[in-house]
């Protein structure tokens, strides 16, 4: 799997003149490091439940231009940057590291497929470079050794990295977001704010619910319903549509933790501490979601009903009616 963080700053508001500086850039490449590492554990553990499949490589790729031009000084001290697309962190034991990828690696060329050697013209930060990076791993099988060349400190070497097959997800650390988080059937975007002060197993359990929706196909399901977003989505037939698939990302959440090693309890435990804490915001919108006492108590009846001695994965009966429509 591409576990291929955003680093999105183009999103940070701040005027044109003022660099975060390095310890920003050091701080987002140890929070996507994070994510990267609970994604991959995730969607490896949680396959058999997903149609949907990519090659986990267990690396984090960024371009160049996904940063504000004014920022690139303090960027390619932080990251290197030898060639538009480098790695910015990799996944403890995953493909990439197993095969000698290190942090700040630029990439040369993806099996046969070189990559640009110059930054895509652009007045505005993209990601032109790195989306190109992607589609090529994207056409990659999931279960065959994929030959990646890497720049390290202008010395060129071609590896081979031996993926492990994930569920179809692409995870993203979105700055200005704060505790928002989403997934729109492809990827799954959380806000800055969850990597301050949250566990990784709670992170976990966020990414987890975002990941549901996707194996789910709920935003494709929502769709064809005709369902609004926005304003019109809090209310009636709208709200009530939302808050079932809510419901059911929910309650998929603590199999796919628990079929990836975490603890079933994780999610309750999460809700009964963060969900009067943050508030209305994101994830906690009353309208559209339960309550943070009734989300909780419903996943815990599921976490009771989870055995250790069960076999992994377990597949709950929720995963064969995601073809189903919603009514």
């Amino acid at each position: 799997m591409k576990l291929l963080v955003l680093a999105a700053l183009a999103a940070i508001a701040a005027p044109t003149t003022d660099s975060p500086g390095e310890a920003f850039f050091g701080a987002l490449r140890s929070a996507d490091t994070r994510l990267a590492t609970i994604a991959e554990r995730l969607t490896t553990a949680n396959v058999e439940l997903c149609d949907q499949r990519q090659p986990a490589l267990g690396m984090v790729l960024h371009s160049l231009r996904q940063y504000r031009e004014a920022d690139w000084p303090a960027v390619k001290r932080v990251f290197g940057f030898g060639m538009p697309v480098a790695v910015e962190a990799v996944v403890k034991d995953g493909a990439a590291e197993r095969a000698g990828v290190a942090p700040n690696d630029a990439i040369v060329a993806i099996g046969d497929q070189a990559l640009p050697t110059s930054v895509a013209d652009s007045a505005k930060a993209a990601s032109t470079d790195r989306d190109r990076a992607l589609a090529l791993i994207d056409a990659a099988p999931i279960d065959q050794p994929l030959a990646i060349t890497f720049d390290r400190n202008g010395v060129t070497d071609r590896r081979t990295l031996m993926p492990r097959a994930a569920c179809r997800s692409r995870f993203e650390i979105v700055i200005g977001n704060g505790y928002d988080a989403q997934a729109d059937g492809a990827n799954v975007q959380l806000g800055e704010k969850f990597f301050e002060g949250m566990t990784d197993e709670e992170i976990a359990v966020v990414v987890s619910h975002e990941l549901a929706h996707n194996i789910l196909r709920h935003r494709a399901r929502l769709d064809a319903a005709g369902v609004s977003r926005g304003l019109a989505g809090e209310f009636g037939r709208n709200a009530r549509l939302i808050r079932e698939t809510e419901d059911q990302a929910d309650l998929l959440s603590v199999y796919l933790l628990a079929n990836a090693g975490y603890d079933p309890w994780a999610p309750g435990r999460f809700w009964r501490k963060w969900g009067g804490k943050i508030g209305l915001e994101g994830i906690f919108r009353s309208r559209t979601h339960s309550s943070a006492k009734s989300r909780a108590r419903a996943m815990d009846a599921v976490a009771a009903t989870i055995s250790p001695q069960l076999p992994r994965p377990i597949i709950p009966p929720l995963i064969a009616g995601r073809y189903k429509p919603l009514n």
